[in-house]
């Protein structure tokens, strides 16, 4: 996912500005204000149209409007950003939608933790490597050099993925006639598939559903505030330069790209050896992914001050456990209703990244100065 990325470019990109705290965080939350509104559009736009489309045009919109982002904050101030950044929200509304009605047609059954996660997790991975070079990049040749970048990579995806990319196994013309085969029949897609018509009374009355929505609403606020906090925390805090900073930061994220993959190939084996229901190994995972980073962020908070090793090593575990969530609630709608996927997440994120919107405002109000952030991270020394 590059909302995830996004945030990061502007977390790097902020320090180059004397913008209040306050207006920094009205910077940080404006992407989500654009991201909000096509979620549940777009999950039955990938419904009508496939995901592909919608993934192409996401994508694509993104990779301009980075380019474009440095022009507008030299000479249209915070607002153009803003106005950017709400642009960029908009379009990759498309993304998780589309990527969910994508994975409910390419994915087999027995594989779809492992694949599903293999996704997702691209988010993380995309984190970490922003983090570790975006300092870099920032530091040789400017920060407008980290949206010129990731603008053009964007551009060349989009190329690439217009040229191969399928919205399902029987519009591919890559994949052998075996595998297309292997994938329609643990799908029970053989001979086609027909088009549902959503039942939005039912949705909106599930329980099973809603406990995924509050799952997600929780995921949203932790991972955003550490997300948007921890490159501050590594800077105020620590005194760290922004390559080291950027280095440091980048661990995290790294560490829950590592651990998705045991987490997910555990639950697959869990689930297909029958050890554990598929609801029971969601909640399972769910529950390690809330529990362990909560008390390894208590832990963090006692930390005395200039022990950087071991608030790096705290950070580390507290954002890498948060793995386990793409082996739960992530893959409930693919779960609960393959033929809805998209839909499902795209009412689940939207409500859930309320959560984004408000978690940094939230900190812009609790953190009025930098002398403010300081004391509170380390009131206990």
């Amino acid at each position: 996912m590059t909302s995830f990325r996004v945030h990061v470019n502007i977390i790097i990109s902020l320090q180059s500005f004397d913008w209040s705290i306050r207006v920094q965080s009205v910077i940080l939350s404006s992407f989500f204000w654009g991201y909000l509104i096509l979620q549940i559009a777009a999950g039955e736009l990938a419904n009508r149209f496939g995901g592909k489309i919608l993934t192409t045009i996401c994508v694509g919109t993104n990779a301009l409007a980075s380019l474009a982002l440095p022009m507008c904050a030299y000479y249209g101030g915070w607002q153009a950003v803003c106005a950017c950044r709400v642009i960029q929200g908009l379009f990759q509304g498309f993304l998780m939608p589309s990527a969910h009605h994508l994975l409910a047609k390419w994915a087999p059954l027995n594989e779809k933790t492992r694949i599903g996660v293999f996704v997702y997790v691209g988010a993380q991975l995309g984190v970490s490597l922003q983090l570790l070079t975006g300092g870099i990049i920032a530091d040789y040749w400017g920060w407008p050099s980290i949206f010129y970048s990731n603008g053009i990579l964007g551009v060349v995806w989009t190329i690439l993925y217009m040229i191969l990319g399928s919205n399902s196994p029987e519009e591919s013309k890559i994949i052998s006639e075996q595998e297309k085969k292997y994938i329609q029949t643990s799908l029970g897609h053989v001979g086609g598939h027909q088009k549902l018509k959503t039942p939005w009374r039912s949705i909106a009355t599930s329980l099973p559903f809603l406990s995924i929505v509050v799952a997600h609403c929780g995921y949203k606020w932790g991972s955003y505030t550490l997300l948007t906090e921890i490159p501050t925390y590594m800077h105020k805090v620590f005194g760290l330069n922004i390559k080291i900073n950027g280095m440091l930061s980048s661990l995290p994220y790294f560490a829950t790209f590592l651990l998705s993959f045991p987490f997910s190939f555990m639950s697959d084996i869990i689930i297909n050896r029958k050890w554990l229901r598929i609801t029971t190994s969601r909640k399972f995972f769910n529950t390690i992914g809330y529990f362990g980073p909560a008390v390894v962020l208590i832990a963090l908070a006692h930390v005395p001050a200039g022990n950087v090793t071991l608030a790096i090593i705290l950070l580390i575990l507290a954002v890498g456990i948060n793995a386990a969530f793409y082996s739960g609630y992530m893959l409930g709608p693919l779960d609960m209703a393959p033929n809805f996927a998209g839909t499902l997440i795209g009412i689940s994120n939207t409500i859930a990244n309320v959560m984004a919107i408000l978690s940094p405002l939230v900190i812009g109000v609790i953190l009025s100065d930098e002398v403010s952030f300081i004391l509170q991270t380390h009131i206990i020394t």
